[in-house]
């Protein structure tokens, strides 16, 4: 790709609650080529392990594709993954609190982010038949139905039932880039939970844009006792064409990062979740 694409800026951005939303964000070529992962200590042994995270999360994050780290050439680029690197830094995540055990720093929680050279990364995609995904990454606003028990509500940016849940949502976005926004509580006055469920894609893509979005991420968290977590189904409309994944008993944490894997997945044209 000719170098002055490479570094055309792209559109990224993150829209949560307490936030007017904007179209997007810009950020260099820089942030997307890079990943961060938790790891204890400094030592060789933990950094060689956070390397590996590192690879996976960095090939998802440019790519978009959820599938890669499944992948069976993975095993042997993950032997080799600190070769990757182009340079690395750690943060401690107690920063500011007073060492108070005889064990010293090298048990305290660091922040590891790896920095890699487009060119690098690139090849191992292209080893893994997939490219990077540089195109823009659209707002979209996120209409979800929660229920628990004979507790429902819809998400919006007004729902102190939903505070976590938005902020949640907001992590999800960070390791892929993407950026969310949330309707206020009048602009879904004439769509309950159930309408909400079966409405049209397009009508609440047309939605989403006058919430400050570009799409719809439509979806609904359901509580089950028998799956000991909650089970979230999602739709997103790509091209006249509307993809529809599911997960099980699990967090509403994991829940919103499937949901938001997904919808990458989607966009970046690496097909269904």
């Amino acid at each position: 790709m000719p170098g002055f694409l490479r570094c055309t800026l792209l559109t990224v951005g993150l829209v949560i609650a307490g936030f007017a939303p904007r179209a997007a964000f810009a950020a260099t070529i820089d942030d997307l080529y890079k990943s961060q992962t938790i790891v204890t200590g400094q030592g060789e042994v933990n950094r060689q392990i956070g390397f590996k995270d590192c690879l996976d999360r960095v090939l998802v994050r440019v790519s978009g594709d959820q599938r890669l780290p499944k992948k069976p050439e993975m095993l042997a680029l993950r032997d080799k993954a600190g070769d990757f690197v182009d340079a690395f830094r750690y943060h401690d995540r107690l920063e500011g609190i007073p060492i108070h055990d005889e064990q010293g720093t090298h048990d305290r929680p660091h922040d590891l982010t790896c920095l890699y050279k487009p060119a690098t990364v690139d090849k191992l995609l292209a080893q893994l038949g997939s490219k990077p995904w540089l195109g823009e990454r659209p707002t979209l606003t996120v209409f979800l139905t929660t229920e628990q028990g004979a507790q429902h509500f819809v998400l919006s940016v007004e729902e102190e039932r939903g505070k976590t849940m938005r902020e949640s949502f907001a992590n999800a976005t960070d390791p892929l880039l993407m950026h969310v926004a949330f309707p206020k509580a009048a602009q879904l006055a004439d769509l309950d939970e159930k309408a909400l469920r079966t409405e049209d894609m397009a009508k609440l893509d047309q939605l989403a844009r006058q919430v400050g979005g570009a799409q719809a991420l439509a979806g609904s968290i359901v509580w089950s006792d028998k799956e000991l977590g909650w089970i979230a189904d999602w739709r997103l409309d790509d091209h006249g064409k509307t993809y529809r994944w599911q997960v099980r008993g699990v967090s509403f944490d994991e829940a919103f990062r499937v949901a938001i894997g997904g919808a990458a997945q989607i966009l970046s044209g690496n097909g269904q979740p």
